[in-house]
């Protein structure tokens, strides 16, 4: 039977043609959109998690209850051994130390008075013994002047700051801010490069200075805000995150102590929670959406072809076909339309996919002055789902719009589908 529809639809290009056409161009659609938009989302979410949240965060409760003060009197201690236990506990992650604070940046003139002042949002990270924090937070695009620090004491400035203070690179400016005890810090930084983020929010007033030294700067000896966890090699995933969640809050479930550890999903920081569920629904959000268009288009074909094919539905009805039998084929015909024009749209789909995975579309100037964190180039994404995800309203769609056209050889009677066929 297989064999025979489709020599049928090969024979009979008219009516094969055009939702083969349809098909493919909605496929190939479906396919580009998916990954685009998986692309792009999931993007937004790794910039985030790489520069602030990571794929799971480790902070104390009391930390947590009061993050956007950023408590550093509430950070983790001992946190040598609390990464060697997270390292153990989890060893498909990688674990990165942070410390995030804000203060006051004082540079003086030439007789030690202040000359200049600026207010600062800084991040401590792991900058001299280790290249991996660079990589993964992307700073080496948004190095501006000067270059990374290759010594304690050195920091990076964002560069509008570092223009507005009428600094010099290897200009000596002193941080003022709050130390682990409540106490006032000072602490002499030089400026060694500059940075340009194209966030507002950062270019304001952005910066990063190696962790031991913003350790040594706020009294934090083996101490950190914050401690993030990121799947090796993957992106972001939510059940994964979820799984390690509940895993590791377990250990300290009966404890009441406010500095007990609390871990947390990326999904429950920073509002992202929508951006989550968005990325995890996109998919079946598309399919609806072909899915419809595509079946009301093939519906209007198949009406439009089966008005011209009363004459043979009337023939077969006359050899002893029912009109089961003739409805059951309309259907066959439909789904082997859908399979050809799916793998038809499916490969171009995914060829376009490649094309963008690979060069992308970079977006930088529009997201000038931006105050949110995007990446600058706009990728697709090709996951497994990519593979196949263009096959279900492919051959959906033509299934449905096959099924609602063929209702109409029910409605004819069989009498005038004769009087067609002899006329």
């Amino acid at each position: 039977m297989i064999k025979f529809l489709f020599k049928g639809l090969v024979r009979d290009k008219s009516r094969s043609m055009l939702p083969i056409i349809v098909v493919a161009l909605g496929v190939m659609m479906t396919v580009f959109l998916q990954s685009l938009l998986s692309g792009v989302i999931g993007d937004s979410i790794e910039t985030t998690a790489n520069f602030t949240t990571g794929h799971v965060k480790v902070m104390t409760r009391a930390y947590y209850d009061n993050m956007s003060q950023l408590p550093n009197d509430l950070a983790l201690t001992g946190v040598d051994t609390l990464k060697k236990s997270l390292q153990k506990q989890f060893p498909n992650m990688t674990w990165a130390e942070r410390i995030q604070f804000g203060g006051l940046l004082d540079a003086p003139d030439s007789t030690g008075h202040t000359r200049a002042q600026g207010n600062v949002a800084g991040m401590g990270i792991q900058l001299l013994k280790s290249d991996e924090e660079i990589d993964r937070i992307n700073l080496r695009p948004s190095l501006v002047s000067g270059k990374f620090p290759s010594k304690p004491g050195e920091m990076l400035l964002s560069d509008d700051l570092f223009h507005k203070m009428n600094l010099k690179l290897g200009d000596k400016v002193t941080l003022i801010s709050s130390g682990m005890f409540g106490d006032m810090a000072m602490y002499n930084f030089t400026v060694s490069g500059t940075l340009h983020f194209g966030i507002n929010i950062l270019d304001r007033g952005m910066m990063i200075a190696d962790i031991s030294d913003v350790r040594s700067a706020l009294n934090m000896e083996n101490a950190a805000g914050e401690i993030l966890g990121f799947f090796t090699g993957e992106r972001y995933d939510n059940k994964k995150a979820k799984e390690a969640v509940s895993s590791f809050n377990a250990r300290f479930a009966g404890s009441k102590d406010k500095f007990a550890p609390v871990m947390l999903p990326l999904a429950g920081l920073n509002d992202m929670a929508f951006y989550v569920s968005y990325s995890e629904n996109i998919q079946s959000i598309i399919i609806m959406i072909f899915v419809i268009a595509m079946s009301l288009v093939l519906w209007n074909a198949g009406l439009i072809g089966g008005l011209r094919r009363y004459g043979e539905f009337g023939l077969r009805l006359a050899i002893g076909e029912s009109k089961h039998e003739v409805y059951r084929t309309i259907v066959g015909e439909s789904v082997l339309i859908g399979v050809i024009g799916s793998f038809i749209g499916a490969v171009v789909g995914l060829l376009i996919s490649w094309y963008f995975s690979v060069y992308g579309i970079n977006y930088g100037d529009m997201m000038k002055g931006a105050s949110i964190m995007m990446p600058s180039i706009m990728r697709a994404h090709i996951s497994l789902t990519t593979y196949y995800i263009g096959f279900v309203p492919g051959i959906l769609s033509t299934v449905i719009g096959a099924s609602l056209a063929g209702i109409g050889v029910y409605k004819r009677q069989t009498a005038n589908l004769f009087k067609e066929l002899e006329g």
